[in-house]
């Protein structure tokens, strides 16, 4: 009794073969408008489609869905990516899938770097101005608010 089950092919949210035509047609027009002496063309509605979903869905693995800045992150990726649009050489490779999701993840990367060095600089300042000067509070309860978010800074201090 084997039973052949059909399996359902896995959608995909971006079809990379898709995303390579439009990207060669991209490419196309920008060497025509370079050769035409024009202004360089605007990248097509589909193209800045692909790009947030490979960065939303990226924002959402393990390592990069808690953070707050997310939105940021988002937007960073996606304008790193209109922004090395015209380095991807379909000649040279057929996954511009995975070549733009390289670009959004380092930007994420960057992005998160550039968070934790402004944290450090808000927590140091706090420090130096000492913290009763910054969280000053005439109830009790925030007071120990104030020691949890003193001892979280001196934590970070130290490492």
């Amino acid at each position: 009794m084997a039973r052949a089950v059909a399996r359902k092919q896995k959608q995909h949210y971006v079809d990379n073969k898709k995303f390579l035509a439009e990207i060669t047609a991209y490419r196309q027009a920008v060497d025509e408008a370079r050769t035409l002496d024009k202004e360089k063309p605007r990248i097509t509605h589909y193209l800045a489609e692909c790009f947030l979903k490979i960065a939303t869905h990226l924002s959402f693995r393990p390592n990069f869905i808690n953070y707050m800045y997310k939105e940021d992150m988002i937007s960073d990726g996606v304008e790193n990516c209109v922004q090395y649009i015209d380095n991807f050489d379909p000649a040279k490779s057929k996954n511009p899938f995975a070549y733009f999701t390289q670009i959004i993840y380092y930007a994420f990367l960057r992005r998160i770097a550039k968070e934790k060095r402004q944290m450090d600089i808000r927590d140091k300042i706090i420090e130096k101005s000492g913290y009763e000067q910054v969280f000053h509070s005439d109830n009790n309860d925030d007071h120990a608010d104030m020691n949890q978010i003193k001892g979280r800074i001196e934590t970070n201090m130290r490492n």
